[in-house]
């Protein structure tokens, strides 16, 4: 493809070329601290960061996608006390909600999901290094990262000395040197999780986390780092404070990507502020990829607004993408058109533009109806829908009806129709029989049909087409 990639890198925060080495990207994205159920704002997250990974991947780079899972953290024992249950139990519920809420997205699988309870080995041993370099220091079975250590400190962020001490402080019990410190390691206290280390039993701080399993399973100096806006500071500034200092080098990753928040009413989402809308839930009341497809008409970076009239404008026009792809069944027989695909690889190429992304796949919408109306090869533009709306994960899923079988061949034994060898042939007979009756006039049965239909969910359309059916 003849475009260059530029995408925006917080550090720095410019537009740069995407320059992998050897076509290889890393790409780490921290994921959810499983302390209580997704909101929508992980969801968004989610998808701006599958849809990235899935585009570089269609543009032919060999990506390997990292996405942690922190299920070790103060917010995680607080809830777990608040609830009479163990850490271990709040984590192990709220990932199951995160992942069933990414499932429903269609956001796809990482290639690694490292649990940092699974990586306490490499955390301690990423802060004996620090310790040895003189970047960190232990106090009464703390052990603090020193930042007046490290001369880079606010690169990311943008923020001075004087910034980063606003609110900073040193809490009761905390015998760090400097109120800018922060902990790798935390002393054990009764009753919380905790593993043996050299100074004595406790667990990690959350920083440390990332950067032990990033360099673990992408080594240093990956290509691409991703996340909240939210985690620019203190965690991404904090993670390459203690990575470049303990490799003594620079970058710890070249490209840091930020995604913006979901608000309500102008105002950021958030668990702190109780302000949020539950992700299962509205993966329920809405349907999934209408969801998807809100995050999606809006640039990654910048904030999308949430309501219910916007969640049912995505679903409308799901539903008008669907219905093209629905008039031409079967696999496309063509090539894309290069056109499309150009103009659609120039917009992703622009800092992952989805929104302009998905203008183009509605002009080949647009062309392929037109075509399709007029009597004209449709092919290369059906070609061009399907391959685009993988990338952004929006293709209608096939439906199969096993789940109403029974219901199906009750359908048709009310109607005298011959029950098929499955529930597929049943309904095919069905809509034939309904053909049948309305050339006879017969508008009751063929009326009758449609309508029971449509009560299993079984849409009957009558198109220039001809006659086609979808389960809904």
């Amino acid at each position: 493809m003849p475009h260059a990639m530029r995408i925006y890198n917080t550090l720095g925060r410019e537009l740069q070329e995407l320059a992998p080495s050897g076509g290889t990207i890393g790409m780490y994205v921290c994921g959810p601290t499983v302390q209580s159920a997704p909101h929508l704002g992980h969801g968004r997250a989610a998808v701006a960061f599958d849809v990235i990974r899935r585009y570089l991947v269609w543009r032919g780079f060999d990506v390997t996608y990292v996405m942690n899972i922190t299920d070790v953290d103060d917010k995680i024992i607080a809830a777990g006390n608040r609830l009479g249950i163990s850490p271990d139990e709040v984590a192990a519920e709220a990932t199951d909600k995160f992942l069933s809420g990414y499932r429903a997205l269609n956001v796809l699988e990482p290639d690694v999901m490292p649990r940092a309870t699974d990586h306490i080995p490499e955390m301690i041993h990423l802060v004996e290094r620090l310790i040895e370099a003189g970047h960190a220091y232990e106090a009464d079975g703390d052990v603090y990262f020193s930042v007046a250590s490290f001369g880079d400190y606010g690169k990311l962020s943008g923020r001075d000395s004087d910034d980063v001490l606003v609110g900073a402080r040193v809490e009761p019990g905390e015998a760090k040197r400097d109120a800018l410190d922060f902990a790798l390691w935390k002393a054990a206290k009764p009753d919380e999780p905790q593993w043996e280390s050299p100074w004595g039993p406790g667990r990690p701080g959350w920083h440390i986390e990332c950067s032990a399993m990033s360099e673990k399973y992408l080594g240093f100096g990956f290509a691409i780092h991703g996340g909240g806006q939210d985690l620019i500071f203190p965690h991404h500034e904090n993670e390459i404070a203690q990575s470049e200092a303990a490799a003594g080098s620079a970058p710890f990753a070249r490209y840091w990507l930020h995604n913006g928040f979901v608000n309500l009413s102008g105002e950021k989402m958030s668990k702190s502020t109780g302000r949020l809308i539950d992700l299962l839930t509205a993966v329920e009341e809405f349907p999934p990829l209408a969801v998807r497809l809100f995050y999606l008409r809006t640039h990654y970076r910048s904030p999308v607004d949430f309501s219910e009239e916007a969640i049912d404008d995505a679903v409308a026009t799901l539903e008008r993408l669907w219905s093209f792809r629905r008039r031409v069944p079967g696999a496309a027989d063509a090539q894309p058109d290069p056109t499309i695909v150009s103009a659609f690889s120039a917009a992703m190429d622009d800092d992952f533009n989805t929104a302009e992304a998905l203008a183009v796949i509605f002009e080949a919408v647009r062309e392929g109806n037109r075509r399709l109306d007029d009597g004209e090869d449709a092919g290369p533009y059906v070609a061009a829908y399907d391959e685009l709306m993988g990338v952004f994960g929006l293709c209608e899923p096939e439906k199969g009806l096993d789940d109403i079988s029974d219901e199906v061949s009750g359908l048709a034994a009310r109607f005298g129709v011959p029950v098929g060898t499955d529930a597929e042939a049943t309904v095919t007979a069905l809509v034939g029989h309904r053909q049948d009756a309305r050339a006879a006039g017969d508008w009751d049965t063929a009326d009758g049909i449609r309508d029971a239909m449509a009560e299993l969910g079984i849409v009957v359309e009558d198109t220039a087409d001809g006659v086609r059916w979808y389960r809904r």
